[in-house]
């Protein structure tokens, strides 16, 4: 019974007013024609703009008003296709309401204007509906309005030129004139004088939007004049003038083409400047996409090779980044982020440029890999993820990558720039966030995509199909930018290859796993390397992981690429020795290793700097240093460069300094010696710190651009919620008994009854089992009005069906404002 009754309530609520005589009739407001629209066209309106939902509307005309305010509305035109935007400039511009035949002419133009006429108007529909879903435009097709707020936005004013060109009416720009300056006018323009300056006005406007008339009054024009009509005619329609005007402008001005504006000022009314045009509101309208096609054609096989490349190119680069923070990570600013000296640093220890560097620390932090300490003294260090991100197969750990990219707000293309404070940027600092970049990025994507395999665009023509899907109203270049940084991401890190999207790319836009389609393409890690006569050691290829970490501490990577080469130095040598290996272990690695026989130099490198390892000690005093050669000690003490370490004899073998053991250690080593530092039982410490690691983090969450887009269960929800409220907010209600005295509540005002009344009135319900219209204000002092059933009505409550909410509720007696029958009809 309820669902029958509740259907037939929202035919009814479809029509402007409750008689019947009117169905079918035009709306005659924003509110009406949301109403008219089906559950199916309402949940697209809010699933298109998410900002609606919040909070869910109470009824359809909570949903009218929150659809027309001025961020709501700036929100949907900034997420209009370059045409439909264009369509929504029209109509701020066409008179109010505008049928669409004239809204047609302004985007075709007069018969012959335009060579893209057809194609306009064949695109015109598509726009206008879109316009519609949007709920920026409403009324039939003889009477359609834009939004009022739009139409405020998008409408030229003297402050505000419109997108169009085109400046204010003869009517607008004629506004404060003097009646007899508007006379003087329409006689010179060749109209018969008029008793009253409306019809004056009518009049003129009548002549400027006559092709016949106008075209016969500017054949009268001297040449100079049409060109002065020129330098206006596509905006901006203003021009300064001098006090003495030329006679080219005098003559336009004495006729009304061009309109005083101000003192110095004049304007070329919209009717001149549309005939002038040729009807066009815009110089080039855009109906049709511009399309992007393959610029170069690529292999499917070269494109994903050279991907898999950059890919591997990219692993190495992030575990390079992260593993050389571990230890003394840098420091954190006080604002946050990082120095630019430090990503001077890392940016020279990647080889790279410091944008590049930029690029791959954000990624290592979007990832997860890497974050902020939180000690007092903070400074980034990787995060315990980092380790189980290394014990991943490499494929899936460019997947958990390529992952993090994606949907990444923070723009590492930004660092550099200021804000609108004047602050500079800085890399893992605030303020770097952009919520376009996520849509932008997969739009870029997607396009590629498009392409046949292996094909690359031109960057320029994707640029153009991307400013026409979402066209910039203003002067901001940010997509444009974050267009272009998605492009160069995409290829060092792997996801397109020769600018084409490879295979495992489109596995990630198409949300698949994409690390069986790279893991193939990978090589696969080697376990052993070839030692060269010049202290260096080439890896054939990617290495195994104990031997890789052995082999980074062991020697120097001194280049990249296929193969790495690394280098092997005095300083390497001791490194892998204060980490506690001695000549034995080095030389037993290297034997089992390397596919080469171990060449004498290297042997001979390793036992020389493990014969002096430790020769030195350096124990806390402030420091000490300690030797049983006593000679080496005067040798310490003799060279100049020992100066700083503050260095005085305590004993034959032992010498004091103001430096700490670390300054100390280093000190010593800088004049070339290879001191060992000890505990105080006089042990050798071995120096192999230990990698710091963050507590655990959870990598930063995209910034959402707006609400979150609903799913299908919230916008069933919310659908159903406005439908309820606006089924309360519209009900007939009876009207009241003769000479009861106690007027009908007003629409969308609470019933006022007594509580005698109430509880007779919802009785009677129960027992007849009709329906009541009823006022209730909850325990947070929220009002509403409902539609129930009372089934039963005891102990202070009132239990029944709330057709509104479509459930069975209980009500307080004392809680209900008053109560109203419903109409016959309405039950």
């Amino acid at each position: 019974m309820g669902t029958g009754r509740r259907t037939g309530r929202r035919d009814q609520e479809a029509t402007p007013v409750p008689d019947p005589s009117t169905a079918g009739s035009a709306p005659r407001s924003l509110a009406e024609a949301l109403r008219a629209r089906d559950d199916a066209a309402l949940a697209a309106l809010l699933h298109a703009r998410p900002d609606l939902l919040n909070p869910v509307p109470g009824d359809v005309t909570q949903l009218a008003t929150r659809a027309g305010t001025r961020a709501s509305v700036v929100r949907a035109l900034d997420r209009l296709d370059r045409f439909a935007l264009q369509t929504a400039e029209a109509l701020a511009v066409a008179p109010d309401p505008c049928p669409y035949p004239v809204l047609e002419s302004l985007l075709t133009g007069h018969q012959g204007s335009y060579a893209g006429e057809s194609a306009a108007r064949a695109a015109l529909p598509r726009a206008l509906g879109v316009l519609r879903d949007q709920a920026l435009v409403w009324g039939d097709e003889d009477r359609l309005r834009l939004v009022r707020t739009a139409r405020e936005l998008l409408a030229p004013s003297a402050g505000r030129p419109s997108p169009t060109g085109l400046g204010p009416t003869v009517a607008e720009a004629t506004a404060g004139m003097s009646p007899t300056r508007i006379q003087e006018i329409v006689v010179a323009a060749g109209l018969p004088a008029t008793h009253d300056a409306v019809s004056a006005v009518t009049a003129l406007t009548g002549l400027f939007t006559d092709p016949a008339r106008m075209s016969a009054l500017l054949d009268e024009a001297p040449a100079e004049a049409h060109q002065v009509l020129g330098r206006l005619v596509w905006g901006p329609p203003y021009g300064e003038v001098t006090p003495s005007p030329t006679p080219p402008v005098r003559w336009l001005r004495d006729r009304g083409l061009l309109l005083p504006a101000s003192a110095r000022t004049v304007v070329l009314p919209r009717e001149v400047a549309l005939h002038l045009r040729g009807g066009l509101a815009h110089r080039t309208p855009e109906p049709v996409a511009p399309q992007v096609s393959a610029h170069r054609e690529h292999r499917p096989q070269l494109v994903d090779a050279n991907a898999a490349g950059q890919a591997l190119a990219a692993l190495s680069t992030v575990e390079e980044l992260v593993k050389s923070w571990e230890h003394a990570g840098p420091p954190v600013l006080r604002a946050g982020g990082l120095s630019v000296r430090d990503l001077k640093r890392a940016a020279s220890a990647l080889d790279t440029t410091e944008p590049s560097a930029a690029f791959w620390i954000e990624l290592a932090y979007a990832a997860g890999l890497l974050a902020s300490d939180g000690e007092a003294d903070e400074r980034y260090a990787p995060t315990p993820a980092f380790d189980d991100w290394c014990e991943l197969p490499p494929a899936e750990r460019w997947s958990a990558l390529a992952a993090a990219w994606l949907p990444a707000t923070r723009t590492a293309g930004l660092v550099g720039e200021q804000d609108s404070k004047g602050r500079t940027l800085s890399v893992l600092g605030p303020e770097l966030d952009r919520s376009a970049a996520p849509e932008v990025r997969r739009r870029v994507l997607e396009l590629l995509a498009a392409l046949p395999e292996g094909g690359s665009p031109d960057p320029d023509a994707l640029q153009g199909r991307l400013a026409w899907e979402r066209p910039v109203r203003g002067t901001s270049d940010l997509r444009a930018r974050l267009a272009q940084w998605a492009l160069t991401e995409a290829e060092v890190l792997g996801v397109t290859g020769r600018g084409a999207l490879s295979a495992f790319g489109r596995a990630l836009l198409e949300e698949r796993d994409p690390a069986p389609l790279l893991g193939p393409m990978l090589p696969e890690p080697v376990d052993h390397v070839l030692l060269q006569a010049d202290l260096t050691a080439v890896a054939p290829g990617p290495l195994r992981r104990p031997l890789g970490d052995t082999l980074a501490v062991l020697a120097d990577v001194e280049s990249k690429g296929g193969a790495t080469v690394y280098r092997f130095t005095p300083g390497s040598v001791r490194r892998a020795l204060d980490a506690g290996r001695t000549a034995v272990d080095l030389h037993a690695f290297l034997a089992e290793h390397s596919r080469t026989p171990v060449p004498q130099p290297l042997s001979y490198l390793i036992d020389d700097v493990a014969r002096r390892h430790g020769h030195l000690r350096v124990g806390a005093a402030s420091s000490y240093v300690r030797c049983d050669d006593d000679g080496m000690l005067n040798e310490i003490l003799a060279d100049k460069r020992s100066a700083g370490l503050g260095l005085r004899r305590l004993a034959p073998t032992v010498l004091a300094s103001q430096a700490d053991p670390g300054a100390l250690l280093d000190g010593l080593r800088a004049m070339g010696y290879a001191p060992a530092a000890e505990s105080r039982t006089g042990d050798v410490l071995v120096a192999r710190a230990d990698a710091h690691r963050t507590p655990r983090r959870t990598a930063p969450v995209p910034v959402p651009d707006g609400p979150p887009v609903p799913d299908v269960t919230l916008l069933g929800a919310a659908v159903r919620a406005v439908r309820a409220g606006d089924l309360a907010a519209t009900a007939v209600r009876k009207e009241p008994a003769g000479g009861s005295g106690v007027p009908a509540p007003a629409p969308g005002e609470l019933p006022r009854t007594s509580a005698a009344e109430t509880l007779a009135t919802v009785q009677a319900a129960a027992l007849t089992g009709s329906a009541v219209w009823i006022g209730y204000v909850n325990a947070d002092g929220a009002a509403s009005q409902r539609v129930i059933a009372p089934v039963r009505v005891e102990g202070g409550f009132v239990t029944g069906y709330d057709h509104t909410a479509d459930e069975v509720r209980t009500y307080p007696l004392h809680r209900i404002t008053g109560v109203a029958e419903l109409a016959e009809d309405q039950v």
